[in-house]
């Protein structure tokens, strides 16, 4: 992920939540998705994030938050589906996955709602779009080049996208063609162990994990870490916001050792007290969302802890664009 992000007045959760709220709604069958999801996507995905768009829209000004924070993944993911006659409203729940290595099979998804398969063909034909054969699928593909989005409707209520590389794999490993990531033992533990009343979840593992932080730390050229380094011995990242009233995020690192972990709560312990203070700074008549943050260790984990109001995160002092 690459942070666009000018201006130390937004804070870390806006960040988090930027990389979300451009995701869509409903927790009853978010087992069912979930599961898809896992039968789905390609053995190399190293972070799943899963948002449930019905509930987030019931917290207050989820319009102006979502629209000011969107990332231009997602807007163009939104933008994409629109040309195809589905919209917002149609999708309940959103599982996005991110792959290793290759850019082109980066951020993939499945995506459950209302899809009318006769309708996206009538749609894409209007508009120009001839149906791509992706395994035994037929895919509509908005673009030329390899980050194009490509969707195939699956049914009345599931479809998936992605860039061409990302699709195909996602087809693929649903079919049996290829591993899916029911395979990785690892994976599908962290996942296990999700609250799932949240929603919004995540679950990283190796080298995306200090992509994570570094995608949704504002004014990373400033604070002068190696990110690979400082993130190099953490296992796996489980991570879910509550939405209400307040946002309640929660984070759990697990390290290599209990070593490596006290040497993590340094460090972000020592980032919470920089961004309390360039809050002050650009902030100085508004209440300090980070002095409600808790860095915790037990043994090899790490856990970090943060509740704000809404009302701090519409508060803007910086430009530039949210993150995913």
């Amino acid at each position: 992920m690459r942070s666009l992000w000018h201006g130390m007045g937004r804070t870390w959760l806006v960040a988090l939540l930027a990389c979300t709220l451009g995701g869509y709604p409903k927790a009853a069958g978010a087992q069912d998705l979930v599961k898809e999801a896992l039968a789905a996507f390609p053995i190399q995905t190293s972070r799943v994030e899963y948002s449930s768009p019905a509930r987030l829209r019931q917290i207050p000004n989820y319009r102006n938050l979502r629209q000011r924070f969107t990332g231009p993944n997602l807007k163009s993911l939104e933008s994409s589906l629109a040309q195809l006659g589905i919209h917002e409203g149609d999708v309940d729940e959103l599982v996005l996955g991110w792959g290793i290595g290759d850019p082109g099979s980066a951020l993939y998804g499945l995506a459950s709602g209302r899809f009318d398969p006769k309708a996206v063909a009538d749609r894409a034909a209007a508009a120009g779009l001839a149906p791509s054969p992706v395994d035994e699928q037929q895919a509509y593909c908005l673009g030329t080049d390899s980050a194009s989005i490509c969707v195939a409707v699956l049914g009345n209520s599931l479809g998936a996208f992605g860039p061409l590389p990302g699709l195909t794999a996602i087809l693929e490993a649903r079919s049996g063609k290829a591993p899916s990531l029911n395979s990785d033992d690892r994976f599908t533990r962290l996942v296990g162990g999700v609250k799932r009343g949240a929603p919004i979840w995540g679950v990283a593992v190796g080298p995306a994990v200090g992509d994570w932080f570094k995608g949704w730390m504002p004014n990373q050229d400033q604070i002068k870490l190696d990110w690979a380094r400082v993130f190099g011995d953490v296992d796996s990242l489980v991570y879910s916001v509550r939405a209400s009233q307040k946002a309640d995020v929660e984070m759990l690192l697990n390290c290599s050792t209990p070593e490596t972990a006290a040497s993590l709560r340094q460090v972000l312990e020592g980032l919470k007290l920089a961004q309390q203070l360039a809050w002050q700074t650009q902030n100085p008549n508004r209440a300090n969302p980070f002095e409600g943050m808790n860095v915790g260790l037990t043994g090899q984990q790490v856990s970090l802890q943060l509740t704000a109001d809404f009302s701090q995160l519409e508060f803007d002092t910086g430009g530039g664009t949210a993150p995913h």
